[in-house]
């Protein structure tokens, strides 16, 4: 059997999301029909007679469209940024938490509720702290003359570690009845109250840095050589690095911004897409963004559909992604390239 080309792939991925979002509108505590969903967003352009409540259209446009368009949003830029990191590092097991980005936003999300900063001062905290700690990583290992991204990838395990810690100081310090439960919450990552303002102001960090992927996705594919092999070819390996690295923490910051820490999807995905459409960057990250978004999307539709409870996203997609991982590693043939 012929295998299909990347870009037809990536036609049926793109195929599959769009089925994911639409079905996606209809999961929740409240069930609603497709053919009720086609038409309440077509009358939205056309004059369709209504037979149905009001109510109906408050759900899917007040409540579900900001939260299924963030999760597509969130997915798709860690996705994104894990395959970026992966192959600026030339390594499978490396995600967008690697350089204290995550860490970096959790204990900023941390100090703006401990005191008591609103929605859009725990966004900003959360996205500014993710920035200093991947900033404050790439800043030390330019101290270490020898393998910058083996400095680079150590010192922002440190850096993690150290803002780790913060967190958790916090936690302890925090009041155990009113902001512990709150930070432990939000760590644990949900979009339950995400909003079309919180959309809005995750979107332009998050295009900015796909933008730049995208401006570098040719030359990702050279830093898949040695750093000397790469030089030769006239790429400039520290100046592309440190825009790949920007780029792709001010996704990781904006997207936990608003979804707290969710695991395993720029770690998880870009696998699958590696699978599907090969290394080649130009096709590997429009692949890894769009799976990033559909997982995601169809993950939260779990966590508000399977239990009276919501379920935390960083819980499910742990409990998702750990087994699948492994298949994947088992079954995996040759290199990761």
């Amino acid at each position: 059997m012929q295998k299909q080309s990347p870009a037809i792939i990536i036609v049926l991925l793109a195929a599959l999301f769009l089925a994911i979002l639409l079905v996606s509108f209809c999961m929740g505590r409240y069930e609603i029909s497709i053919r009720k969903i086609i038409n309440i967003f077509l009358s939205t352009m056309l004059p369709i007679e209504k037979d149905w409540p009001d109510t109906l259209e408050t759900i899917i446009f007040k409540v579900r469209m900001p939260r299924i368009f963030g999760a597509a949003l969130v997915g798709a830029a860690l996705a994104t940024a894990g395959a970026a990191y992966q192959g600026m590092f030339k390594n499978p097991l490396v995600s967008p938490d690697i350089l204290g980005a995550s860490s970096g936003a959790g204990l900023g999300a941390a100090l703006a509720i401990f005191f008591s900063f609103g929605v859009l001062g725990i966004q900003l905290m959360s996205f500014a702290l993710g920035l200093v700690a991947v900033l404050l990583a790439y800043a030390i290992s330019l101290k270490v003359p020898r393998d910058r991204a083996l400095a680079l990838v150590l010192t922002g395990i440190l850096i993690g570690t150290l803002f780790s810690s913060g967190t958790s100081l916090l936690k302890y310090l925090a009041d155990p009845y009113d902001k512990l439960p709150t930070i432990t919450f939000w760590l644990m990552g949900s979009l339950s109250t995400t909003s079309s303002k919180d959309v809005l102001i995750a979107l332009f960090p998050i295009l900015a840095g796909t933008a730049a992927l995208f401006a570098l996705r040719w030359r990702i594919n050279v830093m898949s050589l040695s750093e000397d092999e790469a030089r030769s070819l006239g790429v400039e390996t520290g100046r592309i690095r440190f825009i790949a690295i920007l780029g792709s923490t001010m996704m990781t910051s904006a997207s936990v911004s608003i979804s707290g820490l969710v695991g395993w999807i720029g770690l998880l995905i870009p696998h699958v897409a590696r699978l599907l459409v090969g290394p080649d960057f130009r096709m590997l990250l429009p692949a890894s963004g769009i799976l990033g978004a559909a997982y995601l999307i169809l993950v939260d539709a779990m966590a508000r559909s399977v239990s009276s409870v919501e379920i935390p996203l960083g819980v499910l997609t742990s409990i998702i992604g750990a087994p699948f991982f492994l298949l994947l590693l088992s079954r995996q043939k040759g290199g990761w390239q």
